[in-house]
């Protein structure tokens, strides 16, 4: 059995260590991956007991695996959230969330600002239901006001968004939904509960795509939803056990094994973000830059009231439209071109022509992504070097110059040099001129590289609601 962790309150990176382990009768030291569909019983009275509800024991690894119970377990630690289940994917948790709670008839109030697959759900696949949508301007709180001014049954928003980076005040339009009566479900896959929690200003809900930081390095998919103990075994964990969107144990294993490296890689990343923010404000062929934590973002205050770091994306507008971002986009030489993000690779992402598609054009204009806009997903490259990659694709831009005619020059007259006299016999060596023997001066040392241990700085804990 795993030691039992002591009963004092403990820091966020040693839940991403410790939290939820458990261990076999062999005692591993590393999380046991359970790689098993089904389970046995010691006798026939037993799995009756167990499907009755009587009898604690794990049935089937669609209902639940242990595996997965220390991943569940570990992110409800790291929360603060009361109890969590997971899903096949991000999206899957944004949909179990949403319809496990949600009837005909039944009404929701969303943000604007949030990626494109959850704008289709919200504004296309609710509505076949019966379920009434509505949207309004994250950051506006008197368009929330209007709008939770008639009884709702759930709000959704995420914050920072995907891609503009805006901001909602969770305090303000938690204390709106409620009075209204509906229940508060956050998007926190930007910021991550290392950087802002939710559920400290009023949230009941909160999802994640594990497939961006928590694994952090490109190789699983996976979602969560977590919240209040009594509404998750109630409400979603029905759905999730009867509709199937069940995580891989392998999957939950890998993401496990990210979990232990998160509160090392994403204070580099948010500095090394922070610092191309700040290199790309000063750049003339980019329109616009934004960062939560820089001074020129609309929403700074808010941002640091909810946030301990600015995160690790960064979303700037380039000059010359679709055209110029492509070309800036294929001049990249580190930087890769995907849809992705979190990833210890940097990612750059052209939101008009991949993930904001499909909302439209219409909606995007009043998202403010424009055919410029690129997001870029901060990695674990040297900054230096992503600045240099960076800079060398702003170059690109440059217009080419426009070519003149040359005209040559009026042809001059060639002079002969003169005939030089015949040296005296003897004197050939005296008249060769002697080799310059000068020393090479030397080179300058190349300036000192930061140590990687100045990006590794520990993050302060995420701001909590003032009473």
């Amino acid at each position: 059995m795993a030691k039992r962790l002591p009963d004092r309150p403990l820091r966020p990176a040693t839940h991403l260590v410790r939290g939820g382990q458990m261990r076999s009768g062999f005692d591993e030291t590393a999380e046991a991956l359970f790689l098993t569909s089904g389970f046995v019983y010691d006798s026939a009275e037993q799995a009756e007991a167990t499907f009755l509800g009587t009898e604690q024991h794990y049935q089937y690894s669609r209902f639940g695996n242990p595996t997965v119970t220390m991943l569940e377990d570990r992110l409800a630690l790291l929360e603060g959230a009361e109890a969590c289940r997971l899903t096949a994917t991000g999206m899957a948790a944004v949909h179990a969330a949403l319809l496990s709670h949600l009837k005909t008839g039944d009404r929701v109030v969303a943000s604007r600002a949030l990626f494109g697959s959850c704008h289709w759900i919200v504004s296309t696949l609710l509505p076949r239901y019966g379920i009434r949508a509505e949207f309004v301007d994250g950051g506006d709180l008197d368009q929330w006001k209007a709008a939770l001014a008639t009884p709702a049954n759930l709000v959704l928003l995420e914050t920072p968004s995907n891609p503009m980076l805006d901001m909602v005040d969770l305090a303000a339009v938690s204390d709106l939904a409620h009075a209204a009566g509906a229940v508060v479900v956050v998007d926190n896959v930007f910021a991550t509960p290392l950087l802002q929690k939710p559920l400290q200003f009023g949230a009941d809900v909160i999802v994640y795509s594990l497939t961006k930081h928590m694994d952090g390095q490109g190789r699983v998919l996976g979602g969560a939803v977590l919240g209040r103990k009594k509404w998750v075994d109630e409400v979603l964990q029905p759905f999730v056990r009867n509709t199937g969107p069940a995580l891989s144990p392998f999957n939950a294993w890998i993401i496990l094994k990210g979990l232990e490296t998160l509160h090392l890689r994403l204070p580099a990343m948010c500095r090394s973000a922070a610092a191309i923010a700040d290199f790309l404000a000063e750049r003339s062929e980019v329109a616009r830059v934004l960062y939560p934590f820089r001074a020129d973002h609309p929403q700074q205050g808010l941002a640091k009231a909810q946030m301990a770091a600015g995160g690790s994306l960064v979303t700037f507008e380039v000059k010359g439209g679709k055209d110029a971002a492509f070309r800036f986009m294929n001049a990249l030489g580190i930087v890769d071109v995907s849809n992705n993000l979190g990833d210890s690779k940097s990612l750059a992402t052209h939101p008009a022509t991949t993930t904001h598609m499909r909302v439209g054009a219409e909606e995007r204009a009043k998202l403010g992504i424009t055919d410029g806009t690129i997001r870029l997903s901060v990695g674990l490259e040297d900054v230096a070097d992503l600045i240099d990659d960076l800079s060398a694709a702003l170059d690109s831009l440059a217009p080419a110059p426009v070519p003149t005619r040359r005209v040559a020059p009026p042809v001059e007259p060639i002079e002969e040099p003169p005939v030089l006299a015949a040296p005296e016999p003897g004197t050939e060596s005296a008249a060769k001129p002697k080799r310059s023997r000068t020393r090479t001066e030397p080179k300058a040392p190349a300036a000192e590289t930061p140590s990687l241990l100045e990006f590794a700085a520990i993050l302060p804990d995420a701001p909590r609601r003032k009473h």
